[in-house]
C-alpha cells in the first residue's frame, strides 16, 4: 500500500473498544525482569566465544607514530593483536559507518587505535592495557564557537538547511516588539542502560552479527560495505535492545571489530564497549549555539521569525543539528528565516539522538517566546494561541492534523495556571515557585516496511518482520494490531521481530516504528483476512473476526479449523509512504506545564510537578504511549537541569565519561510527572490514523523548566544545563540592578 489518499473506514474503526489502544502489559514484560531475554551479549546461540577490547586514542589530534604491541601478544590467552598495519581490508563507508584502523590518522580523542582478542574478556582487557602508543600530537579544534566563522552550509538531509519566506531581515528591523537573543546548548550523551555490544560469527563468506542495533536493514547494508559484501551475506539479529534513544541507529565500532576478529581467529567474538569507551567510540548529540529573533505587533502577533544554528561534527562526517526545523512550521508569521551552519571539530561523531534537532532547537525557540511574551506583558499560553497558523507557514499545505490549540487549553486548565503569578513574586519559604509552558511538536514520518503473518494449524498467528522493539513496547502493539485484525487475544499472537532473514522494515527510530512497522502488518492481516475468508467460503463484505473466529451472515467459523483443515495459511504486506507526506504538513503535538522550585540561598532547582497534554492520532497502547511520553518528558528534565559532557578546551577529551559524573534525571529528581493524550484520529498519516510519539515527549519539555525557572527567580538563563551556578550568578546579577520602576 502507497499512502496517496486518506484512509478511509477500517476495521480498526469498528471496535472503538476493542484490543487496540488497551493498557496491555507488554508481552515480553516477564521475560526482561526476570533475565530470560537474551540480548545481543547474552545470546547462547553462538558457541564458544572469544572475547575482544579496544584500544582508544589518547590524543584527538595528530598521527601515530608507534604502536607497541608485543606485551599483548605474549598475554596469556591472547589470540590476535589487530592494528592498522595488519587489519585485513574493508570496503567503502556508507553514511556514518567507516572502517577501522584504516591509518595512522588521529581524529578525535578515543579512536580506536588497536583491537585484542582473546579466551576470556578479562584476559583481552588486560592485554589491551599494555598496548603503547607514541603520537605526533597536532594542533587540534574543539570549540564550536572559535570554530563559527569557518562553519560551512552543510549538505541537505531530509530537508534543506536554510529557508526563506518574504523579508525576514525588513519586518524584523520595523515590528514594534523585538527579542534578539543566543541560547546554547551543551554535547549530550544518549547514556541508555545497554551499552553496545555485539557477537559475530562467519560461516564462508557470510557473517551473523548478534548486536544491538535500531535500524537492522539500514545497518545490513551499511556493514555490507565495510565488509565489502553483498548484503544478503550480512545477517543481524537485534531481538531485545536496552535501549538506543538514536545511539544505535547505525552500527558501531564493536559490530565491525567483532566481525573482523572473528574471521581472524576463526571463531565468534564478542565485543561489549565500556561505559566509558560509549562517550568517545560512538556517537554524540552536538552541542548548539543558536541565534533567534522575533517580531511582533503589540497584538502579539509575529511579522518576523529568524532561528539560526551552529553544530558540530568530526573531519569526514556531515550530520548536523535541525534546530531550526520545528521553527518553520509551529507559528505563524509572513517573514521567515531558518539557516543552519556545521563547523568541523576534532570531536567524536555527532549524530542522532533523540528527536534530532526539535530536542535542541525548542529549548532555544519557546523560550525565546516566553521572552516576547514577557515584552508585550501577555500571557505566555495566549500568545502561543495567538500565533496558530491555519496552514504550514512555509510549506503552504494544509497540516493533516493540528491539535496544538487544545493541548495548551487542556494543558493550562488541568495544571492550573491561571494560579501563576509575576515573575519572582511567589514563595514557598525558602523556595522561589514558578510555572512554565511550552508547546511540543515532532514531525511524523512514515518510513517503507514490511510484514509477514501465518495462520497456523492451531488457531493462533506468528508475526515477522525486521523491526526492533529498544524497549517502547513494539512487540506488544503489533501482537495488538494482529490481534484486533483477527479477533484474537494477544496470547495467541506470537510476534518474531529483530532479524534481517524477516521481511525489510525501517526499524526504530525518527518516531516512525510504530506507525510503520504496524501499519505494514495491518496491510498483511487485511490480506490474511481475504485469505481466510475465501477459504472458508464466506461472503467477503460482511465477513467479521471475533473471538476466534471469523463470522458473516449466519455463519460462524473457527480460525483454527480453516488452518486446520487447509493448511497455514500466509500473507504480506507493504507499506510506502506516498503523496500524502507532501501534500500535508504532519507533526505531533502537545503542550508541556512543569512547576519548578528555586532554592533562594544555593540557587538549586528541583522539579515540584509536570504535565504534558499530547495529540498523537490513534493510540496504539495506551500504557505504553504514556510511558514513552513521561519517558521523553524526563529526558526534557535531563536536558534542562544536568546533562552536559563536559569537552576539555586544551585536548578534545570528555572529562565526564562515565555515568558517575555525566548526570541524568535519577527517582528522586522526577515527583509529579504525568501525561495524557486528547483523542485523535489521523486519515493521512497512514492505515492506522495513528502518529509518532517516541520523541514528542522532549520536544519543549526543558524549555518548559527554564521558563518556570525564569518565573521563579526573574533570572533568564540562556546556556543550558541550568545548573545552580548559573542561577546564583543570575540571582546576584538581579539583586544589583536597579529597580524597575513601577
Amino acid at each position: 500500500m502507497d499512502m496517496n489518499q486518506p484512509i478511509g473506514r477500517t476495521p480498526l474503526d469498528d471496535k472503538p473498544d476493542g484490543l487496540l489502544g488497551k493498557p496491555i502489559d507488554r508481552i515480553e514484560g516477564r521475560l526482561k525482569v526476570t533475565g530470560a531475554a537474551p540480548y545481543a551479549y547474552e545470546t547462547r546461540e553462538l558457541k564458544n566465544p572469544a572475547y575482544g577490547a579496544l584500544v582508544e586514542a589518547g590524543i584527538a589530534k595528530g598521527r601515530l607514530r608507534s604502536l607497541d604491541v608485543a606485551a599483548a601478544r605474549a598475554m596469556p590467552g591472547v589470540l590476535h593483536v589487530m592494528t592498522h598495519e595488519n587489519v585485513p581490508p574493508q570496503g567503502e563507508k556508507k553514511e556514518q559507518v567507516s572502517p577501522v584502523l584504516t591509518g595512522t590518522e588521529i581524529r578525535h580523542h578515543g579512536q580506536p587505535i588497536a583491537f585484542v582478542v582473546a579466551e576470556t574478556f578479562e584476559q583481552a582487557r588486560a592485554a589491551a592495557a599494555t598496548i603503547k602508543a607514541e603520537y605526533a600530537k597536532e594542533t587540534g579544534a574543539y570549540d564550536l564557537r572559535a570554530g563559527m566563522a569557518g562553519a560551512q552550509v552543510p549538505k541537505q538531509m531530509q530537508s534543506p538547511p536554510d529557508s526563506a519566506l518574504g523579508d525576514f531581515e525588513g519586518a524584523f528591523a520595523k515590528a514594534a516588539v523585538q527579542v534578539d537573543v543566543e541560547y546554547t546548548t551543551p554535547v549530550q550523551t544518549h547514556a541508555m542502560m545497554e551499552p553496545h555490544a555485539t557477537i559475530a560469527s562467519w560461516e564462508g563468506d557470510h557473517v551473523t552479527l548478534f548486536t544491538a542495533n535500531q535500524m537492522l536493514n539500514r545497518g545490513q547494508v551499511s556493514l555490507a560495505s565495510v565488509f565489502g559484501l553483498p548484503p544478503e551475506n550480512v545477517r543481524l539479529v537485534s531481538r531485545y535492545i536496552g535501549g538506543g534513544f538514536g545511539g544505535k541507529l547505525q552500527p558501531q565500532a564493536d559490530a565491525i571489530f567483532a566481525a573482523l576478529g572473528s574471521k581472524a581467529v576463526g571463531r565468534p567474538v564478542k565485543v561489549a564497549l565500556t561505559r566509558q569507551q560509549e562517550f568517545h567510540v560512538t556517537t554524540r548529540r552536538s552541542d548548539t549555539i543558536q541565534r533567534l529573533r522575533l517580531g511582533a505587533g503589540p497584538d502579539g502577533k509575529l511579522v518576523a521569525i529568524g532561528h539560526e544554528s551552529w553544530s558540530d561534527t568530526t573531519p569526514g562526517d556531515g550530520f548536523y543539528e535541525t534546530s531550526a526545523n520545528a521553527t518553520r512550521s509551529l507559528y505563524a508569521a509572513p517573514n521567515r528565516m531558518t539557516k543552519h551552519r556545521l563547523a568541523t571539530l576534532n570531536l567524536p561523531l555527532a549524530s542522532a539522538m533523540r528527536a534530532p534537532g526539535e530536542a535542541v532547537g525548542m529549548l532555544a525557540l519557546e523560550c525565546a517566546v516566553d521572552e516576547l511574551a514577557e515584552q508585550l506583558k501577555i500571557d505566555p499560553v495566549e500568545l502561543r494561541i495567538r500565533n496558530e497558523p491555519t496552514q504550514d507557514p512555509e510549506k503552504g499545505v494544509p497540516f493533516s492534523t493540528r491539535q496544538l490549540v487544545p493541548c495548551l487549553r487542556e494543558g493550562a486548565a488541568r495544571f492550573g495556571w491561571d494560579r501563576r503569578r509575576a515573575a519572582g513574586t511567589t514563595r514557598d519559604g525558602q523556595w522561589l515557585v514558578g510555572m512554565g509552558v511550552s508547546a511540543a511538536a515532532r514531525l511524523n514520518p512514515l518510513m517503507a516496511s514490511s510484514a509477514a503473518i501465518r495462520l497456523e494449524g492451531d488457531g493462533t498467528v506468528t508475526v515477522r518482520m525486521a523491526m526492533t522493539d529498544i524497549g517502547t513496547g513494539t512487540y506488544t502493539i503489533l501482537a495488538q494490531i494482529a490481534g484486533e485484525m483477527l479477533g484474537l487475544p494477544v496470547e495467541r499472537v506470537r510476534v518474531e521481530l529483530g532479524d534481517t532473514r524477516f521481511p525489510k522494515a525501517a526499524g526504530s527510530g525518527g518516531s516512525f516504528g510504530a506507525g510503520s512497522a504496524g501499519s505494514a502488518l495491518y496491510v498483511a492481516c487485511e490480506s490474511l483476512r481475504a485469505k481466510i475468508v475465501a477459504a472458508a467460503g464466506l461472503g467477503p463484505e460482511e465477513a467479521r473476526f471475533e473471538q476466534g473466529r471469523v463470522v458473516s451472515g449466519n455463519r460462524s467459523e473457527s480460525l483454527a479449523d480453516i488452518a486446520g483443515r487447509r493448511g497455514d495459511i500466509e500473507a504480506t504486506g507493504e507499506i510506502k509512504p506516498g503523496t500524502m507526506k507532501e501534500a500535508f504538513s504532519q507533526y505531533s503535538y502537545g503542550a508541556h506545564f512543569a512547576e519548578v522550585g528555586v532554592d533562594a540561598d544555593t540557587g538549586e532547582v528541583r522539579l515540584r510537578r509536570m504535565l504534558g497534554v499530547f495529540t498523537g492520532g490513534r493510540i496504539l497502547n495506551a500504557k505504553t504511549a504514556r510511558s514513552q511520553a513521561i519517558g521523553g518528558m524526563v529526558f526534557g528534565v535531563g536536558a534542562a537541569l544536568m546533562e552536559e559532557v563536559v569537552v576539555d578546551p586544551r585536548t578534545g577529551h570528555f572529562v565526564n565519561h562515565d555515568l558517575a559524573e555525566y548526570h541524568v534525571p535519577a527517582h528522586a529528581d522526577i515527583p509529579a510527572i504525568d501525561a495524557v493524550f486528547l483523542p485523535e484520529l489521523d486519515d493521512k498519516a497512514n492505515p492506522l490514523k495513528s502518529k509518532g510519539l517516541g520523541e514528542l515527549g522532549i520536544c519543549g519539555a526543558g524549555a518548559a523548566l527554564a521558563n518556570a525557572v525564569y518565573n521563579a527567580t526573574g533570572v533568564r538563563i540562556r546556556d543550558y544545563p541550568l545548573t545552580l551556578d548559573k542561577v546564583l550568578r543570575g540571582l546576584e546579577t538581579r539583586d544589583r540592578a536597579p529597580a524597575r520602576p513601577t
